[in-house]
């Protein structure tokens, strides 16, 4: 029962991601517009609590029948009911995908849901929403904007605080948070800094700052930046040898460091045992 209406959830919540994306970059388009009441009309319209529902290619507004996650695209074969232009495959597939993410975390989640556990939990469902919508952003469009990434800082500021709160040792475990942070963020910002912006972008440091704060332990912390830079490598090294990119290609990095929090999250602490066994380390927390 608990995987189904977290199937559920998840649909619906791939289904606002997907809206969120297009609304919020469509916000930054009406706003080069020179004409100030124009620009106050179309924002309204594009009001991410208060505008209605509409199709991406003829601002048509949309029916309940049309907005079922998943299905409705299905029943419509990918293509809007008023202007039968094809809808993208993006709709359908975030919103399986974030679906798939809400049951993964409780299946796979690394501590006994109980108590203030469900509340850490709930939190994390909540980052997944933020998190799937700035790697769209990134993916499409080679930012992270701050909309998305402040607010999301300070639902992980909370669900940090629940994590420090009920820890034996609230010291350690806070100065774990603050480490985990140093190394998402501070390791970015020295990269930043050393290269002039050249080597990441500005919205990298926030994000690795703000990823350090989720997963909040410095061991998963550099599991994580390990695992982005490996996705990122198997990702991009075939089309760098197919020549489909160059060395000077911009390659948005956000999505491999939002995969790799997922991974180190929910199964950072078994990889890092397992490493620690294989190798005789002493265990770093």
């Amino acid at each position: 029962m608990a995987i189904a209406i977290l199937a559920i959830l998840g649909l619906c919540a791939g289904s606002f991601v997907n809206a969120l994306v297009w609304r919020l970059h469509e916000q930054e388009e009406v706003r080069q517009h020179k004409e100030r009441h124009a620009v106050e009309e179309k924002l309204r319209n594009l009001s991410i609590l208060k505008g209605r529902s509409m199709c991406p290619e003829c601002r048509h507004e949309l029916a309940a029948r049309d907005l079922i996650p998943l299905l409705s695209w299905l029943w419509l074969r990918g293509k809007c009911r008023y202007c039968h232009q094809h809808i993208s495959w993006q709709y359908p597939l975030v919103e399986a995908a974030v679906a798939t993410l809400f049951v993964v975390s409780y299946v796979a989640w690394p501590d006994v849901l109980r108590g203030t556990e469900w509340t850490s939990f709930s939190l994390w469902l909540v980052l997944l929403v933020g998190l799937a919508a700035l790697l769209i952003y990134d993916l499409r469009w080679m930012l992270l904007p701050n909309k998305l990434v402040f607010p999301l800082l300070g639902i992980a500021a909370l669900r940090a605080l629940i994590v420090i709160a009920r820890d034996a040792r609230p010291g350690y475990a806070l100065l774990a948070v603050i480490l985990a942070m140093a190394v998402g963020g501070g390791i970015f910002y020295i990269l930043f800094q050393f290269s002039g912006g050249k080597w990441i972008g500005g919205g990298d440091v926030k994000l690795g700052l703000l990823l350090g704060l989720v997963v909040a332990r410095p061991s998963q912390a550099f599991l994580l930046l390990f695992l982005a830079s490996l996705l990122g490598t198997l990702a991009v090294l075939p089309a760098w040898l197919t020549k489909r990119v160059s060395k000077t290609s911009r390659v948005p990095f956000g999505p491999f460091l939002i995969t790799a929090c997922v991974i180190a999250l929910l199964w950072g602490p078994t990889i890092i045992d397992w490493y620690q066994r294989v190798f005789q380390l002493t265990p770093v927390r």
